[in-house]
């Protein structure tokens, strides 16, 4: 029994599909270059900032010790432990406390910030001003805010509630209008054509198909906050980031 084996003509290929072959080679070339820029960039920075290839050996061979040393545990059943669980208690507290309300607000302040929703020319101006609004409270880093909440209302965790607030409420506003403006809109015409009214169309044409994106939003918004609460802490807003600054003050993270 004889089995034929068929051999790509490569050459043939190219003529048959000649336009086929030029897009894959603009696809490459493009690909080249932009790996050539950003490896001109990184030897820019190098040489720009003075970092030389001596610095940067001994700085990743200080990396790996630092992490050999964190599993290095020296009187580990007199740490207090109590202290530790309750800060953390705290953060866990100001992300929930923060994140919840910063949902609620974003939520509600989304709705106005929707061009499907905000339509015409004054609504339109509003919906515009929103996203601004969204866009200032966002690009504040959170360290800052809790920095401003420290010094308005003290230390504490309120600080870090308000700062959680602040932010959020900027990145999940923004994100949840995209969501509304993301809906199809046909369940939305159906509404209009048995008679339903602006409110009606907007919670079973709109709200109920990005509500998946909502929730999904939130949950990891919850996540994402548990670990940026930690740097609150730095700025006198309580919690876990409490007792890194604490050690770090007392050099109790270098042996």
């Amino acid at each position: 029994m004889s089995v034929w084996h068929m051999q790509p003509d490569l050459a043939a290929s190219r003529r048959q599909h000649k336009q086929l072959y030029q897009v894959q080679g603009r696809y490459l070339l493009y690909v080249g270059l932009v790996a050539l820029a950003c490896l001109l960039y990184y030897v820019w920075f190098f040489l720009q900032f003075g970092v030389s290839g001596e610095q940067l050996t001994t700085g990743l061979q200080q990396i790996g010790r630092y992490l050999a040393r964190m599993f290095v545990w020296h009187d580990f059943w007199n740490w207090p432990f109590g202290y530790y669980f309750t800060q953390i208690g705290v953060t866990l507290a100001i992300v929930f406390a923060g994140t919840l309300t910063a949902t609620v607000l974003a939520l509600l302040l989304s709705f106005f910030a929707a061009r499907n929703i905000m339509r015409g020319v004054v609504l339109g101006s509003l919906a515009l001003l929103m996203r601004r609004l969204f866009d200032v409270l966002r690009g504040i880093d959170m360290a800052i805010w809790g920095l401003i909440f420290v010094r308005a209302v003290g230390l504490g965790p309120l600080a870090g509630v308000l700062a959680i607030i602040m932010q959020d409420t900027g990145l999940l506003g923004r994100l949840y209008a995209e969501g509304h403006e993301a809906v199809d809109r046909s369940p939305g015409r159906g509404l209009t054509a048995v008679g339903a009214n602006g409110l009606q169309k907007h919670r079973f044409g709109i709200f109920t198909q990005s509500f998946p994106t909502f929730l999904a939003l939130s949950l990891y918004q919850i996540e994402s906050n548990t670990r940026s609460a930690a740097v609150l802490g730095f700025v006198g807003a309580g919690g876990i980031g409490l007792i890194y600054a604490e050690n770090m003050r007392l050099w109790n993270w270098m042996w």
